[in-house]
């Protein structure tokens, strides 16, 4: 009998177990539709990305599903949260786009649809987001001064909502004066009102939302620029906006501040529902991998003026790891900035 090469033999195996297992992926795909739901309404920034994702992510899916965009709204981004923790399907065609901040929530004390961050599955980000306050051209507030002066009006989207944690976070660490209008469905929707005045301000927006969907506000000097939270020049910006980090002293103040700006990172986050097959997950990492570094993704972003700055999955399980093992004076810190 010929001698067996082993070596070659379990090689053989394995590339075809990996292929029996492409060929699942694949089998289970084809045909098959994916619903991308999205915690904000149409024309949002979020949006915006995710219609971007859904024209590109189905090709680089095996099987090549249809990828649609879905609306979810509601409690500021926790009805989708609750949905995909508890009643999206377990395979993989049903992904969500949720807001940065809710994954900190829980580990926070404030978990409202009782779901564990570190077990749902995250697929990455598009981008990395650095935020901005801003106030409108006829308020008095026109610099960062100025705001530990005098109140501006800044709407809010919901308790659990960045949009209402960060402002009242600023006004405990950094002195600041936001008065926090509630009852927003959304910062796209409220942006709109500055303009008639019913606002004077918005306490926290993602750079890349403000160029993609009011570069005129710059461009025609609508808006004051008070403090960012990066660290960077912004590209864009008429000048160096000065960091909010800049005006908090205390030491402990500072963790807490770095520990409520590290969902800056996730950007707009894209997650799965808990209890997928290790495989899945992976299979769906990798294509959204794939499709971020995709050339015609690329260029499609590119014409719509949109930034893309990649985040892992196992990027996003880190740092919400890290988050959840936080020093406890830290963690009281910010439960006490919030009121919780």
């Amino acid at each position: 009998m010929p001698s067996i090469n082993r070596r070659a033999l379990v090689a053989g195996l394995a590339a075809a177990a990996g292929g029996a297992r492409a060929q699942t992926g694949e089998a289970f795909f084809r045909g098959k539709q994916i619903s991308l739901l999205v915690f904000s309404g149409a024309g949002s920034a979020y949006d915006v990305y995710a219609r971007l994702l859904s024209r590109h992510l189905g090709a680089n899916i095996p099987g090549k599903p249809n990828v649609i965009v879905q609306y979810m709204q509601g409690a500021g981004g926790l009805k989708l949260v609750d949905y995909i923790n508890r009643i999206a399907p377990r395979d993989g065609t049903s992904i969500g786009m949720i807001g940065r901040g809710l994954a900190f929530e829980p580990i926070l004390g404030r978990n409202e649809v009782n779901f564990d961050p570190l077990k749902l599955n995250w697929l990455g980000s598009m981008n990395r987001e650095v935020t901005v306050a801003l106030s409108w051209k006829t308020s008095k507030v026109k610099t960062f001064e100025d705001l530990t002066k005098m109140e501006l009006l800044v709407p809010g989207t919901g308790a659990g909502a960045d949009s209402e944690i960060m402002p009242r976070a600023f006004n405990n660490l950094a002195g600041t004066k936001f008065k926090i209008i509630s009852g927003y469905r959304e910062t796209t929707e409220a942006s709109l009102q500055l303009e008639t005045g019913e606002l004077e301000g918005i306490a926290y927006w993602s750079w890349s939302s403000i160029l993609a969907a009011h570069p005129d506000w710059l461009r025609e000097r609508k808006i004051n620029l008070l403090f960012q939270t990066g660290h960077k020049d912004l590209p864009g910006a008429p000048g160096p906006i000065p960091g909010i980090q800049d005006f908090v002293v205390d030491q402990t103040d500072r963790r807490a501040l770095d520990f409520l700006l590290a969902r800056e990172p996730l950007g707009r986050p894209l997650v799965a529902p808990p209890g997928l097959s290790a495989e899945r997950v992976r299979m769906l990492r990798d294509s959204f991998d794939a499709t971020l570094r995709d050339p015609a993704f690329l260029a499609d972003a590119a014409r719509g003026n949109i930034e893309v700055n990649p985040v892992s999955g196992g990027e996003v399980d880190s740092i919400l790891k890290d988050a959840a093992n936080a020093p406890q004076e830290v963690i009281d810190r910010v439960k006490k900035i919030l009121d919780r």
